[in-house]
C-alpha cells in the first residue's frame, strides 16, 4: 500500500523521503527526566528574548546531555506520540536516538525502533521499513528537506530544537518551576525560522534554512525551559504545515538532562547505506 503523505510542508522536493508520513500514516489505519540540579537561579537578569537566544550557546559549553523526544500529530483524526531516547553532542552537532512507533490502533502491531544517528547535514536511520532491509541504512541529506528535520525523522534533532531558539521573539518569562527536581525559568514567545538559520550555527544553518522555506508559516510558537546556567532542559515546538488546503499542527517536545554524559555516534559504512528505491 502506497501511503500518502502526511504533514507535508509546502514546496515538498523529489528528494524528501516523506519519513514523517510512512510512520504515521501506516498508524492511522489501525521518559522519565532527570540530571544533575543547577545552583543557580533561573530567573532572567535581563532580557528574556536574549537569554532564550543563548540557549544554544549554553548547551554548546555544556558539551554533551541525554535526550528524550516525543512528536504528537494527528492522522485521521487519531493522535499517534512517536518518542525518542538517546543523546546528543551539541560540540560536534551529532546524536544518536531510538525512536518507537506506537503500536497500531487495533493494538496487535508492534514496531521495530528505528535508530537514528543525527549528523550535521544528514540523518542516518536503520530499521526503515518501507522495503528498506533491516541490515541497511538510509540516509537523507537534511539540507534538502523542506522542515530541515524538524520532524521528518519522527524526533525533532536536539541541536536544531535549540538553534531555533535563536530566532527567538516576543518572549515573556512565565515563572519559575521545577522539573524533575531542577528549578527552571519557564519562557513562552515565538521563533522565527528565517531569523533563525541565519543566526545557526554552520553545521545547521543549511537545514533551518530550507525549513523557513517549507513551513506553513515563518514563526514557530514555543514554550521553553531553561536552568540556572542557562541551559535548555526542554522545549515544546509547535509546527504548522499547509497540507492539501488544511493546515496540520505537529507538536514536538524535547527534553534534556544528565549533561556531559559520553555520547558515541559511529557512522555506517558506505557499503552498509541503502541505496535502493523507498516506499513512501
Amino acid at each position: 500500500m502506497v501511503v500518502q503523505p502526511y504533514g507535508r510542508p509546502r514546496g515538498h522536493r523529489s528528494g524528501t523521503f516523506a519519513v514523517t508520513a510512512a510512520l504515521v500514516g501506516s498508524l492511522a489505519s489501525a521518559a522519565a527526566v532527570s540530571g544533575c540540579s543547577a545552583p543557580a537561579d533561573p530567573k532572567p537578569a535581563g532580557d528574556p528574548a536574549r537569554t532564550v537566544r543563548g540557549a544554544a550557546d549554553a548547551l554548546v559549553r555544556a558539551g554533551t546531555a541525554k535526550a528524550s523526544t516525543s512528536m504528537e500529530m494527528a492522522a485521521g483524526g487519531t493522535r499517534v506520540t512517536i518518542r525518542g531516547e538517546g543523546g546528543y553532542d551539541f560540540r560536534r552537532r551529532t546524536g544518536r536516538l531510538q525512536v518507537v512507533l506506537p503500536k497500531d490502533a487495533a493494538g496487535a502491531s508492534e514496531h521495530r525502533p528505528i535508530t537514528e544517528l543525527l549528523t550535521p547535514g544528514a540523518l542516518y536511520m536503520k530499521n526503515r521499513g518501507a522495503g528498506v532491509p533491516a541490515d541497511k541504512w538510509v540516509r537523507v541529506d537534511t539540507t534538502a528537506l523542506d522542515d530541515g528535520n524538524l520532524v521528518t525523522g519522527g524526533a525533532t534533532d536536539p541541536g536544531a530544537a535549540a538553534e531555533l531558539l535563536r530566532g527567538a521573539r516576543e518572549v515573556a518569562y512565565v515563572g519559575e518551576v521545577e522539573l524533575a527536581g531542577v528549578k527552571v525559568g519557564h519562557y513562552r514567545g515565538i521563533a522565527d525560522i528565517a531569523v533563525a538559520a541565519r543566526a545557526a550555527s554552520p553545521q545547521l544553518r543549511g537545514a533551518l534554512a530550507a525549513a523557513a522555506k517549507g513551513f506553513a508559516k515563518d514563526t514557530v510558537p514555543f514554550d521553553a525551559y531553561l536552568d540556572g546556567e542557562g541551559r535548555l532542559r526542554k522545549v515544546r515546538h509547535q509546527f504548522s504545515f499547509s497540507n492539501q488546503g488544511r493546515t496540520v499542527a505537529v507538536a514536538s517536545t524535547t527534553l534534556l538532562y544528565g549533561f556531559g554524559v559520553a555520547v558515541e555516534v559511529t557512522l555506517p559504512d558506505r557499503r552498509h547505506i541503502y541505496a535502493g528505491k523507498i516506499k513512501g
